[in-house]
């Protein structure tokens, strides 16, 4: 394969690397997986991807679509060619103010894209945690939504029309068709008339209608992601539903690249919100205070409904930056709700602040409730959104785990469904972690544990199982934001239904026959206790260093402190400091990410520090400038520069 990989390379239409160093570097995303790609590219326009996909054909690999890599349930991670497309397509197209229109490459960050379209007045809702670096590509492949979904939906309600390459590299668009168009691409004699035609014989069954309607995530349930979205389609009149019209892109949202390798976007946008806004923090002794609130405070108008925990919380008191940033916290609070409120007067605001107060007053649940204005509200925010990274802080082995984090249910059933959920945990002795989504009936659930140790990972995949158990009961969404990836695709036929998950095989085979695009995501997925990080009961290195690692009980729990999450990439236009050298070269390689991940092979799989003297860590650790931004501005508090000292002291 080597020699077919020089081949390939010299006439590919971008970068092209099959390198330990690369493969390295790319064998994990934000989630507790790994698997070493075979290769990375880079495509530098649309004719390298179709170069790609005719390769693959050829060579029966995979295709790994790769944006900012901060996907949590595996979908970045294969053993196939990962294609990075964060470097090269990254441009906006064109905006239609008057259609409230954007047009964009899969490789544009969310938040850079919002300021572009300010001065237009206009906004694209989704607001994930990783906003300031996560792209349009990967928030469609998941069917992002997070902390504005309340007011302005998730990703798949935005979406007009993806335009993208067949696995046979037939390029289509997926748009909007009335019944008419609709049939009209039946009689085509392409892939792509093939796709119309089955997707049409499955969804025109009566027998598929109701078993779709019967075992999918109850309707009301606006943040899922089960599968294929093939539920949104029965509105279709011609599958049943009352609506004239239809678009495939709506399948295609949330899909995680197994269907097609998209390369254009077309994104329905909002009116930028209310310029007058207040946020209420109310706080609580106990998660059930807090939880009982709910359901009361989203009758108003809320644009953001969020819940932190005290074990978040507590992660931020010894945080540099994120400590002086819990300046609206009075004593120690179980949870807080972060309620915000918007209107185009301050008077009309005042209203809807004083309503929201008596509220929260008259149900005494909460025990304060403070008003945050203007930049306070964004400190708030912050706080909240480096949930994830704050995690990565813990010391030692034992970890929030990301598997059972995606979980949403209706409202009403909220409350009861965490009580039931924290019996659970109480059965396997675990203190969850409890943030996110309350607003939208999601919550992110993790639970606490040692993946370097065969019992946990067999707890590992005991909690996961039961939780999707308690998901089937309340017929809620097993992945809410998050996607299936590798953590849940596994029970998709126990959460939908053996008849639903063969109608989901039926469509992946129609698209992608030869499993060219993201292997074992959704269909045929690989094993969720399988392919982790660390091999569980393999002994952990103890390494002897000249520097004090004591604080991160050692050298390679520092490294390992890095999650994934990929604050490091955050451009400097969004307040992006913590790796000056990748904002200059905008090359992954130059990251505190990509440092901590090949340090982590490294140091796992040699043990020794004298086996830093080698070429690939020289090359990571070169541009490392030793400014120790990470350490203070990273949420997992990843101090690479300490590790390059170490590096330096012996050499």
């Amino acid at each position: 394969m080597k020699e077919n990989f020089k081949t390939f390379s010299k006439n590919f239409n971008g970068e092209f690397y099959f390198n330990d160093l690369y493969k390295k570097m790319y064998a994990t995303d934000a989630s507790v997986y790994r698997m070493m790609p075979q290769a990375v590219a880079f495509p530098d326009n649309e004719v390298g991807i179709k170069q790609l996909i005719y390769f693959a054909l050829k060579n029966n690999l995979s295709l790994i679509p790769r944006a900012a890599g901060t996907s949590l349930a595996g979908q970045c991670v294969g053993d196939g060619i990962v294609v990075d497309v964060s470097k090269h397509f990254t441009k906006i197209i064109s905006v239609d103010k008057k259609r409230k229109t954007v047009t964009v490459q899969p490789g544009v960050i969310r938040d850079e894209l919002n300021g572009f379209l300010k001065p237009y007045g206009l906004f694209f809702g989704p607001n994930t945690s990783t906003s300031n670096r996560c792209m349009i590509g990967g928030m469609v492949g998941n069917n992002s939504s997070g902390t504005t979904s309340i007011q302005y939906g998730v990703t798949r309600d935005k979406i007009i029309s993806l335009k993208g390459f067949l696995s046979n590299g037939e390029e289509v668009i997926f748009s909007e068709l009335t019944e008419k168009e609709f049939a009209e691409k039946t009689k085509l004699n392409t892939l792509e008339g093939n796709i119309y035609k089955k997707i049409d014989a499955l969804l025109s069954s009566k027998e598929n209608q109701n078993e779709i309607l019967k075992h999918f995530p109850k309707p009301e349930i606006h943040r899922r992601n089960t599968g294929y979205a093939v539920d949104t389609l029965l509105n279709f009149k011609r599958f049943g539903g009352t609506e004239n019209i239809v678009n495939l892109a709506k399948l295609l949202c949330g899909s995680e690249g197994t269907l097609v390798f998209t390369t254009q976007i077309t994104l329905q946008l909002d009116a930028l919100p209310p310029k007058h806004n207040a946020m209420v923090v109310a706080q609580y002794a106990s998660l059930k205070n807090c939880l009982n609130d709910v359901n009361l405070v989203m009758q108003h108008d809320l644009f953001t409904c969020e819940m932190m925990d005290d074990v978040i919380l507590n992660c931020t008191k010894n945080n540099k930056k994120f400590n002086k940033y819990r300046f609206f916290i009075e004593g120690n609070p179980k949870a807080l709700l972060m309620l915000e409120v918007c209107d185009k007067t301050e008077k009309g605001l005042q209203q809807k602040t004083q309503n929201l107060l008596k509220t929260l007053q008259q149900s005494g649940w909460s025990y304060a409730y403070p008003v945050l204005k203007g930049k306070q509200i964004h400190k708030a925010l912050e706080l909240r959104k480096a949930g994830l990274g704050l995690l990565g802080n813990m010391i030692g082995d034992k970890k929030a785990v990301a598997c059972i984090e995606d979980t949403a249910v209706a409202l009403p059933d909220l409350p009861k469904y965490i009580e039931e959920f924290t019996a659970l945990m109480q059965r396997f002795n675990q203190q969850a972690v409890y943030y996110a989504h309350a607003g939208a009936g999601e919550l992110h659930l993790r639970p606490i544990l040692n993946l370097k140790k065969q019992e946990e990972v067999a707890h590992f995949r005991e909690i996961t199982t039961q939780v999707a158990h308690l998901v089937k009961k309340y017929k809620g969404s097993f992945s809410g934001e998050h996607g299936d990836g590798i953590v849940r695709s596994e029970f998709l036929p126990f959460l939908i239904g053996e008849k639903n998950y063969q109608i989901l095989k039926e469509i992946k085979t129609i698209f992608d026959p030869n499993t060219i695009f993201n292997k074992g995501k959704i269909i045929q997925p690989f094993k969720m206790d399988a392919s982790l990080r660390h091999k569980a009961g393999k002994p952990v290195p103890e390494i002897k260093t000249l520097t004090d690692f004591s604080d991160s009980q050692g050298v390679l729990r520092l490294v390992e402190k890095c999650n994934g999450s990929g604050d490091c990439r955050k451009p400097a236009s969004l307040g992006g400091v913590m790796c000056p050298s990748y904002q200059a070269t905008k090359n992954e390689k130059d990251s505190t990410r990509a440092r901590a991940n090949v340090l982590r092979e490294v140091l796992t799989n040699n043990a020794q520090l004298n086996k830093f003297n080698s070429d690939e860590i020289k090359k990571v650790l070169d541009l490392c400038l030793s400014c120790k931004a990470c350490a203070t501005e990273c949420p997992s508090n990843v101090d690479i520069a300490r590790v390059k000292s170490e590096y330096l002291y012996q050499y």
